[in-house]
């Protein structure tokens, strides 16, 4: 089944018919250069293109007695073509249609994840603009920390997502390979100007070496691609989930008018489309192992890895999709809640500056374990007896006698807190004005 948000061009990519049509492309471009090689007669080539046909119904017909997917496939298309259909995957064994073909495939794919990827980057851009400055606290161990922006957060979100790009990238240009070696590569039955020519038809760079398969290291490194860009939306979901608990309430994932969030509880608003997108996350990092899993294979070649491949190529392609496209309608109905962020950042009353105030000790010359002292009693104090922080610095004699207020107040200014703000952005942001 395939998921609601996916684009329907990549349901299409992995279906039966666009697979058989990609195999055909692969046959057509192969009599064609073994047409120009003087290998075949011109117009066996030419019968090839203008009569090569198929019907999946007569193909899976056919397998249904041969027992092997691309004799059934051959002997339905030669049925199309005629009297030259003798010259159809002349020289060839199975894995070169196949592997070629899947090349392409794969390649389309990686188009449209990239796509996808694009319009992700171009969304979280746009909210961490908005947010540059929107305070809110950070938090290590789930603890508050210090103050920091939305953001900032967003900015860099933006930043993994541009490494998720140039893998995917770096994976496509890998897996774009085609190869026409025969049987254990060695070019036994076409020369190896055949297969350059027929991978320069269609786009692809012929693989330097190969066995029976294009080798799977290729197809392992596109997968972990896949799973890492997974893996970020995961962690993306994840944050607006715990930013959406109950307790925290300052980011949710949009909610549309009509929607129901429980059978049981009608004031639930849970947020479920980052839940499936951390679950689904996990399918693709099976996916991926099951794809290292396929690097070994006996001698110059098995089947072992061709079932895997039938799942976990479409399925991680499929799924990165929807994932991206849903997540990108959630970055951009996300509702952000400042005030809530404020009032959680003054939770705490004020102890998240300490670190500020330890500084400012330090500098007028209090050694570090000793200015260290004097600030954690203070928090400690600020925790238990629920007083602000900052009053009991200012009454603290031995905080007073090296700071003055001035000192004390500067220490908890967000303004100073913030000011390499936008040096960050134009950092992340090169090519995205930051607006004021």
């Amino acid at each position: 089944m395939i998921p609601r948000y996916t684009h329907p061009e990549m349901g299409r990519l992995w279906s039966d018919q666009h697979r058989y049509e990609t195999w055909l492309r692969v046959e057509t471009a192969a009599a064609e250069a073994m047409a120009a090689a003087g290998i075949i007669p011109a117009e066996a080539a030419r019968d090839i293109r203008e009569r090569g046909a198929f019907d999946i119904a007569r193909i899976e017909e056919i397998e249904q007695v041969t027992q092997h997917d691309v004799i059934a496939f051959t002997t339905a298309v030669a049925e199309h073509v005629g009297p030259s259909a003798r010259w159809l995957h002349f020289g060839m064994t199975s894995s070169d249609v196949i592997d070629t073909a899947q090349a392409l495939q794969m390649r389309e794919a990686c188009d449209l994840v990239l796509a996808d990827l694009a319009g992700l980057s171009d969304a979280i851009r746009d909210r961490a603009l908005e947010h540059r400055r929107t305070p809110m606290i950070g938090r290590t161990h789930g603890v508050h920390a210090e103050p920091m922006t939305f953001g900032l957060k967003l900015a860099l979100w933006y930043a993994e997502i541009g490494r998720d790009i140039d893998r995917v990238r770096r994976a496509r240009e890998v897996v774009s390979v085609g190869k026409l070696s025969g049987a254990v590569g060695t070019f036994a039955h076409l020369p190896p100007s055949v297969e350059g020519d027929v991978c320069r038809r269609l786009g692809l760079a012929p693989a330097p070496v190969a066995s029976q398969v294009i080798q799977r290291d290729r197809h392992a490194e596109l997968l972990s691609a896949l799973a890492i860009t997974a893996a970020s939306l995961e962690k993306f979901a994840l944050e607006i989930r715990g930013l959406q608990k109950t307790e925290i309430g300052e980011v949710e994932e949009p909610f549309a008018k009509g929607q129901k969030g429980s059978s049981a509880m009608p004031h639930k608003r849970n947020p479920i489309g980052c839940e499936q997108i951390v679950g689904l996350a996990r399918l693709l990092r099976g996916n991926a192992h099951a794809g290292m899993e396929n690097i070994a294979l006996w001698h110059e070649r098995d089947i072992s890895h061709s079932s895997v491949e039938r799942i976990i190529l479409p399925d991680s392609f499929i799924a990165l999709d929807h994932m991206l496209r849903r997540f990108t309608r959630i970055v951009t109905g996300m509702v952000v809640y400042p005030a809530r962020m404020r009032e959680n950042l003054d939770r705490s009353r004020g102890v998240v500056f300490s670190g500020s105030v330890l500084l400012e000790l330090a500098a007028k010359g209090v050694s570090r374990e000793q200015a260290y002292e004097w600030v954690q009693r203070n928090a400690m104090r600020s925790f238990a007896e629920q007083r602000d922080f900052k009053g009991l610095l200012l009454a603290d004699p031995d905080v007073a006698k090296v700071l003055d207020p001035a000192a004390i107040e500067r220490a908890f200014d967000l303004g100073e807190q913030f000011r390499h703000v936008d040096q960050i952005f134009d950092r992340v942001f090169q090519d995205a004005p930051v607006r004021v």
